[in-house]
């Protein structure tokens, strides 16, 4: 069995489960994604994969349920997506014997630079770093999700990238696009530092028939704020905020509705410029054109390489309604929409990333395909053994 262990990302989470834990059932192993939610749930299976939550009433209870739960699953690789999850499946995977994945989502030595003041931050930074570094040399791999990672893992084992390229369900529709007014696409997590303030400012410069459809989460608690802004701005009647809904039902809503796709992360977070969102690829996906940020190196590479959208200068609402302006050419969209289509399908595809992913453990696990009888056979010669006693009965569901 492979565990996928998080201490943070959802149980049907686009890359942790729809995208790696899907493309390793694809390959032949039992997958068990192991994440927060309600006391000893289980989820379903998502993509294949079968969704377990563990619960505590406190961050620390809850990390002490997850490793115990991880322990007692007795699984063959840990594969963990946080570093707080770093930390306990290398802790698990001492007292199982399992190999241990480190996947690398952000960059995270100055994910508290917003938090604390400029004088402590190189602090932060460099304990944060140092940790790390620690963690990757004990780890048995290291996948990383983008550009600018792998620097922070110079003694790792083996460090593999698995880009967080497109992945195309079957069946995906695809947006045809017409004259007419158009809707502009904020999809997935919003908020202040992902450009809500100049969204609404191009807005108030576009045409009066332009709408906006965000279909996700504020997750910095600037709904509030951002709705006052809006009706302070008399732009509250163009816009419709659908808030979270599941994959497939967020997907079908942009392809029936959506026009232009809008990625507007603001600069001076390290993780914004080396961002490459699922939101980018979605609207790929979708043939929708995207307008993106021209800071972003990564984002800038595959809007140049596959011609699918304008990069403009993002804190500039001026520039932003300009592009706006510049799509509602329908035969423009049609065309950037259709080179995003064709690379989401192509070279900016998930199935590549899949590829090297499996290839990583099918060298972890000398090309064995593992089955839940292999994986718990002759228990009492295998350090896996020590999981079963070691386990902590109360966190198990």
């Amino acid at each position: 069995m492979i565990v996928l262990l998080s201490a943070a990302h959802p149980g049907d989470d686009m890359r942790v489960v729809r995208k790696e834990g899907a493309a390793l059932v694809a390959a032949g192993w039992p997958v068990t994604h192991l994440c927060p939610g309600p006391a000893g749930s289980v989820a379903g299976v998502v993509a294949g994969v079968v969704v377990e939550a563990v619960a505590g009433p406190s961050r620390w209870r809850r990390w002490r349920a997850l490793h115990a739960r991880c322990v007692a699953l007795r699984p063959r690789v840990i594969h963990a997506s946080e570093p707080d999850a770093w930390a306990l499946a290398l802790l698990a995977g001492w007292r199982c014997g399992a190999k241990v994945v480190l996947d690398v989502h952000e960059h995270y030595p100055s994910r508290l630079d917003t938090r604390l003041p400029a004088w402590l931050r190189p602090l932060a930074r460099g304990a944060i770093r140092l940790a790390m570094r620690g963690m990757g040399r004990r780890a048995d791999a290291v996948v990383l999700a983008k550009d600018g990672l792998a620097e922070e893992f110079p003694g790792a084992r083996r460090r593999v990238a698995v880009r967080n390229h497109a992945l195309v369900p079957e069946g995906l529709p695809r947006r045809r696009h017409r004259a007419g007014p158009v809707t502009l696409l904020h999809l997935g997590a919003i908020g202040v530092a992902r450009g809500w303030p100049v969204l609404l400012a191009a807005l108030a410069q576009s045409p009066g028939d332009t709408r906006l459809l965000i279909i996700g989460r504020f997750t910095d608690g600037s709904e509030g704020a951002f709705r006052a802004a809006a009706a302070a701005m008399h732009l509250a009647p163009r816009i419709e905020i659908a808030g979270w809904m599941p994959a497939e039902a967020a997907l079908a809503r942009a392809a029936a509705e959506a026009d232009i796709n809008l990625v507007l992360f603001q600069p001076g977070e390290e993780n914004h410029r080396l961002a490459l969102p699922h939101k980018l690829f979605d609207g790929m996906a979708l043939g929708l054109p995207v307008i993106a940020p021209d800071f972003a190196p990564g984002v800038a590479e595959i809007i140049r390489d596959s011609g699918c959208g304008l990069l403009v200068d993002v804190t500039d609402p001026a520039a932003i309604a300009v592009a706006v302006a510049t799509l509602t050419d329908p035969a423009r969209r049609a065309a950037l929409g259709d080179a995003g289509w064709q690379a989401a399908r192509g070279a900016w595809g998930w199935p590549a990333e899949a590829a090297k992913l499996v290839a990583l453990y099918r060298e972890l696990l000398g090309e064995a395909r593992l089955s839940d009888t292999s994986a718990s056979a002759d228990t009492s010669r295998s350090p896996a053994h020590r999981c079963t006693a070691a386990a902590h009965p109360a966190a198990a569901p």
